[in-house]
């Protein structure tokens, strides 16, 4: 829907997107459960996986982006723990699709014509494989739009209040965790200082928490947006709030760049290093499964393939200091043929 010149808004088509990249595969489980004695309705509602409609709104970035019809496209994100289980997704999917994937296609083809003639249980056809790998091409697509910082990045808006801070720099550890850009955080209904009366003790606690929030989130830069006298609706307003958060600035520029993770050579070793904010080290569990290294911080866990130098190399110490995760790695010699050399 066009909303002025150059901008367009876009609510998105729940049943269109579930239809569109969920269709095929939700046919089959439909048959399945139909199979096993639900009724038709029930079957089709089942056959709908949670998070489902939330994965197909977040494919929407990357047809915007294909089609090079836009500038910039601005996502207003679910609220915090939609939001990261949609970043999670990604990367739980690609594990999924290398490791377990090729088997299962292999197990149904062979099985395929047995089952069905003993059980008379569906089993997917071709049509339902080739539809969850193109599934996986486009959430794939999504992540690596999303994870790269000269595309896209991640702002954290929050209020200054106690709660809300707290679950926003809960968030940033994740985004750090599974390698999205976040490049500024911003303070959301800031009060003047000389707003008086009734709310000059709600004034004076923000007050209070916008040094702690600044020093909490370095090196990330921090803006204010205020607490404007009415509602920020239409374009008009709008337009107020985007001049009070960046002024002449533009607010496509990046105000903040930094790797998801760092590997470099130290002495006779090499130190993988990982920003994860806000994290203590009790909260943290490292598991390692041949190139793979798994990370477990709190309730979420992210896999980690490791650059080729170091799927070889046994870890000898791990420490978190500073909000930085390291883990040392004991190098192959540098005359070794598959030696690390770049130093970055």
């Amino acid at each position: 829907m066009r909303i002025g010149p150059n901008l367009w808004a876009q609510e998105s088509d729940i049943y269109h997107n579930v239809e569109t990249y969920w269709g095929t595969i939700q046919e089959y489980i439909a048959r399945v459960f139909e199979w096993r004695g639900l009724d038709e309705v029930m079957a089709e509602e089942l056959a709908v996986l949670p998070g489902m409609d939330e994965v197909a709104n977040l494919l929407w970035i990357a047809e915007h982006h294909d089609r090079g019809l836009y500038d910039v496209i601005v996502v207003d994100a679910a609220p915090t723990g939609e939001t990261l289980r949609l970043l999670a997704l990604p990367e739980a999917l690609r594990w999924w699709m290398d490791k377990v994937y090729p088997a299962a296609r292999q197990v149904a083809r062979l099985a395929n014509p047995l089952v069905s003639r003993v059980v008379g249980m569906p089993m997917p056809g071709n049509s339902v494989y080739t539809a969850a790998e193109d599934l996986f091409r486009r959430v794939d697509h999504v992540r690596a739009l999303l994870s790269d910082p000269d595309l896209a990045s991640i702002r954290v808006v929050l209020n200054l209040e106690k709660m809300v801070i707290k679950e926003a720099q809960r968030s940033f550890t994740y985004v750090h965790l599974y390698g999205f850009p976040t490049d500024l955080v911003i303070c959301n209904r800031v009060l003047p200082p000389d707003v008086g009366g009734y709310f000059a003790t709600w004034e004076a606690s923000q007050r209070g928490y916008r040094p702690l929030v600044e020093e909490a989130f370095a090196p990330v830069p921090l803006r204010d947006a205020p607490f404007f006298e009415q509602e920020v609706v239409g374009v008009e307003m709008l337009r107020r709030l985007g001049t009070a958060i960046f002024g002449a600035d533009d607010p496509t520029s990046v105000y903040h760049r930094g790797p998801p993770y760092v590997v470099r050579r130290e002495g006779p070793d090499i130190v993988l290093s990982l920003e994860l904010p806000f994290v203590a080290k009790d909260d943290v569990e490292i598991l390692r499964f041949g190139d793979e290294l798994v990370l477990q911080v709190g309730a979420w866990r992210r896999n980690l393939v490791l650059p080729r130098i170091l799927a070889q190399a046994p870890a000898s110490q791990a420490s978190l200091d500073d909000h930085t995760l390291r883990i040392r790695f004991a190098a192959p010699p540098r005359d070794h043929p598959k030696a690390w050399r770049t130093g970055t």
